[in-house]
């Protein structure tokens, strides 16, 4: 039997591929983690209690194992990921590096992104530091055998959010209340752009599919699934799941940043670095290896998912964010008394 390693394990992409591979005969599971949401985890997972940013403890606690394969999703620069070098060096058959499709560039060269599309992201200092982890892995691979194998997740969710285009520091819940309230959405652009979001058990079969392949070794590979809306579409099928009317309001990328940024709200990266720009996924590359691999949850299941999960765990998944409830009050309010003046 083969081990893995997951580093994180209760994350929205990292639990789905723990639940998966615990149910995979061929492989043993272990998570580190630091053991604050152990209780999400399979009973078949080993559990390894770390945190991994404690290097010297984290090394104490791996020094009898040898794992096939080590899943990293909780490195986000490349301190973290010099690190992951230093732990699993000699140590593993395959390290997996979560990065992002963001780290493509913007603006983008076109609409159809693949791995070969260009890395780079002036708008989002989160892409660049994934950029500059991906950059170092390959050249310790080139360098000193280090197995890296690198993944580019899009917008993936699960049951406890719903994917939306802008959103406070709590999260969507303000913006489903808005929905259910009959308050106006904000609505980036003209709502037409195009978006993929990938249900996480979906993108668990994708991920799982790559573990203990030797040719996905120096390779990147994106995951996502096969269907992509309009910002239009998704907000309508959030408010048709709920059962209420959408009342959109459409406002330009530019000038939500530039009040974002007066109000507080940093939303530069999340929209000029991500969501306001096209993009389809050529998935060809992955779907080689795992054919398997495809949208079984399209997000009109999705949706009904997450919000019967939102709507049942209130302490979990409502929380209120009133600065950005009256921040999406005052740019409906401002953009209907320009209107007036015509």
């Amino acid at each position: 039997m083969k081990k893995v390693l997951i580093v994180g394990g209760t994350g929205t992409i990292s639990r789905a591929v723990t639940e998966r591979l615990s149910r995979d005969p061929e492989w043993e599971v272990y998570v580190l983690n630091r053991g604050n949401r152990s209780s999400v985890l399979p009973s078949s997972v080993h559990l390894i209690r770390a945190d991994i940013r404690e290097e010297e403890k984290t090394a104490e606690a791996l020094k009898d194992h040898y794992f096939d394969a080590v899943c990293e999703f909780i490195a986000y620069n490349r301190a973290d990921v010099e690190r992951d070098v230093r732990l699993f060096s000699g140590k593993c058959g395959q390290y997996v590096f979560t990065s992002s499709a963001s780290a493509y560039l913007k603006p983008a060269p076109g609409y159809l992104v693949s791995e070969k599309t260009p890395l780079g992201n002036p708008y989002w200092q989160y892409a660049r530091d994934k950029i500059a982890c991906e950059e170092y892995l390959l050249e310790c691979l080139r360098e000193k055998n280090f197995p890296v194998t690198i993944v580019r997740p899009s917008h993936t969710y699960d049951e406890r959010k719903i994917p939306v285009g802008l959103h406070g520091k709590n999260g969507s819940w303000q913006v489903v209340r808005r929905i259910m309230e009959g308050k106006p959405v904000l609505v980036h652009g003209d709502g037409s752009s195009l978006w993929t979001l990938t249900f996480n058990r979906d993108f668990a079969v994708g991920y799982t599919g790559l573990l203990g392949k030797a040719e996905t070794i120096g390779e990147a590979y994106q995951i996502t699934g096969d269907e992509s809306l309009s910002w239009n579409q998704i907000y309508g099928t959030i408010a048709e799941a709920l059962g209420k009317e959408l009342k959109p309001c459409h406002v330009s990328s530019g000038f939500l940043i530039a009040a974002g940024k007066k109000a507080g709200f940093d939303l530069e990266g999340t929209l000029l670095g991500d969501k306001a720009v096209t993009v389809v996924f050529d998935n060809r590359k992955l779907k080689k290896l795992v054919p398997e691999m495809k949208t079984t949850v399209p997000f009109k299941e999705g949706v009904r998912i997450a919000l019967d999960y939102i709507l049942s765990h209130p302490e979990e998944c409502q929380k209120e964010d009133p600065d950005f409830d009256l921040f999406c009050d005052r740019i409906a309010r401002i953009q209907a008394a320009a209107l007036r003046e015509f």
